[in-house]
């Protein structure tokens, strides 16, 4: 890779269409901060230019031949977990949803965005955070509250005040920055304490705090 490429934000585009990978390929390329390093019809490929290929984020469909999308993103995961994957589909449906977040992706946008929100989103996932639509948000919690249907425990994994504030912030839909703001800390302590929270809770990204929080009341959703 050159050294004009080295630090941008290295994608790998996951579709069998290929007018729509062409569409997206064309559309990031013209932000300086991002570079199209691979493109995949099906999860086969997705899976192989993921082990193959120095990548940040992926694009990925669900429904693909040969391997979707979601066992895709299962199996990528576990063998790179600092991968990020941003699903990219037409579906809407909570199912898809709730089995991608499970898989372990970091983002989930509908191919109707538009161009500035995806590659607004493909920032903020390498940075760290994690999109929903919000129009998706409450069909997770009421998955998660039908699958857990439990009393609210007591046990707060050792979570401080403050850790518990951060965790409910990032509930609500707020960035690093914004949680910041809200709680009069720098964005520099937010980040510490999510590293915290992450530890504590025995997970390795947001999306999976936020899923945790959500199943064992840690959290009141928004």
């Amino acid at each position: 890779m050159s050294e004009l490429n080295k630090n941008k934000i290295k994608v790998i585009i996951a579709d069998d269409h290929p007018l729509l990978r062409e569409g997206i390929t064309k559309i990031l390329s013209l932000e300086p901060r991002i570079h199209v390093v691979g493109e995949a019809e099906d999860g086969a490929q997705a899976i192989e230019l993921a082990r193959n290929t120095d990548v940040d984020i992926i694009l990925m469909d669900i429904n693909m031949p040969k391997i979707n999308g979601i066992i895709a993103t299962k199996i990528i995961k576990e063998e790179k977990p600092d991968v990020h994957i941003i699903a990219l589909t037409i579906h809407d449906q909570e199912e898809y949803l709730f089995e991608l977040i499970r898989c372990g992706i970091s983002g989930y946008v509908l191919k109707d965005v538009r161009p500035d929100e995806l590659i607004e989103t493909i920032e903020k996932v390498t940075q760290g955070e994690c999109f929903i639509p919000s129009s998706m948000t409450p069909k997770v919690f009421e998955m998660i509250s039908n699958l857990t249907k439990r009393e609210k425990i007591e046990d707060t994994f050792e979570l401080t005040t403050r850790e518990l504030e951060v965790l409910q912030a990032v509930a609500s839909g707020l960035s690093n920055k914004e949680i910041g703001k809200k709680l009069f800390i720098t964005e520099k302590t937010v980040k510490n304490h999510l590293t915290n929270i992450y530890q504590k809770l025995g997970v390795s990204d947001r999306t999976q705090a936020l899923l945790f929080a959500i199943k064992h009341n840690l959290v009141a959703p928004k």
